[in-house]
């Protein structure tokens, strides 16, 4: 019988002089991606990504300007099929702290250029969210 797993993330974005930057974290399975991850019981979307992106990012200032999308995967683990449904938010760095990466879930972390995380992003679906969040930042945000 399949498994249903919800989660949470976002594509972090912060503003660094006239240049915007974008934060990936690269997965324990080799793959740079956002933060993301489980929602817990009372929790809603935007505070389970909000806890998350601080668990394995450190980061504590930081603001949900918009909901981005919702991704749905299936993939098997453990001998289980499992339902994934993960809810993904443009979130906003508004001070400039230092990473702190939480070395058991993710294997490293950086700000990097917009056209750099589109170059590095490589998850079915990730790279089509992540370039419209860069574009709704600058669009709307960036100010």
């Amino acid at each position: 019988m399949a498994e249903q797993q919800f989660s949470a993330g976002g594509v972090v974005i912060r503003k660094n002089e006239e240049k915007i930057e974008v934060l990936l974290i690269k997965d324990r399975f080799g793959h740079w991606t956002w933060p993301k991850g489980h929602i817990e019981d009372g929790e809603t979307p935007g505070q389970a990504a909000i806890r998350e992106i601080t668990e394995e990012t450190g980061l504590r200032t930081l603001c949900v300007l918009q909901e981005l999308g919702r991704q749905k995967y299936t993939f098997q683990y453990a001998g289980k099929t499992i339902h994934k449904t993960v809810d993904i938010f443009l979130v906003k760095a508004v001070k400039n702290e230092k990473l702190v990466i939480q070395g058991s879930e993710i294997d490293s972390g950086r700000w990097l250029s917009a056209e750099k995380a589109l170059e590095l992003i490589e998850y079915e679906g990730s790279r089509n969210i992540l370039g419209r969040g860069i574009a709704v930042f600058n669009e709307k945000y960036k100010v």
